[in-house]
């Protein structure tokens, strides 16, 4: 089975033990791209968490609309969705961010909605957190819950 890996930047580490796991059990499998190439004002040539980088440079409303942090992220957020095309089902990996077991943040949440559009698969590693206030949502597109058990797949 071809499978994209989504979920938080923040869970990277935990998406390369998954795809590891998942390739060892035969599947073919991409996660998020960090390597793309960097403007010098952000570090050049280094991997980018957007989030992190915006949080350590004065937040979101810094960041004006026509900053081209924006055109970085909309080419993230393209050549994952492109990941999500070319995939049979996606993995969500889901873990304790920010005080809240099973995150799944807003970034996340389009990636499911939009293989659930595409008529993918979607698993949900881990329960998805009742602090959500979309998680009507997440479970109205019936993904199917591993449990922590890559093996479900």
């Amino acid at each position: 089975m071809k499978i994209t890996i989504c979920g938080s930047i923040g869970f990277y580490k935990e998406m390369e033990s998954a795809r590891d796991e998942l390739i060892k059990n035969g599947h073919e499998v991409k996660i998020p791209e960090l390597a793309l190439e960097v403007p010098k004002e952000f570090g050049g040539g280094k991997k980018v968490y957007f989030g992190q980088y915006i949080e350590q440079n004065g937040g979101i409303d810094t960041f004006p609309a026509e900053h081209k942090i924006w055109d970085m992220k909309e080419g993230a957020i393209n050549d994952h969705y492109e990941k999500i095309d070319w995939c049979d089902g996606i993995l969500v990996i889901n873990h304790e961010k920010r005080g809240i077991s099973g995150y799944v943040g807003g970034n996340t949440l389009i990636e499911i909605g939009v293989a659930f559009y595409l008529k993918k698969k979607i698993y949900i590693l881990n329960p998805v957190s009742s602090e959500l206030s979309y998680k009507q949502e997440i479970m109205g597109m019936k993904p199917t819950m591993l449990n922590n058990n890559l093996s479900l797949i």
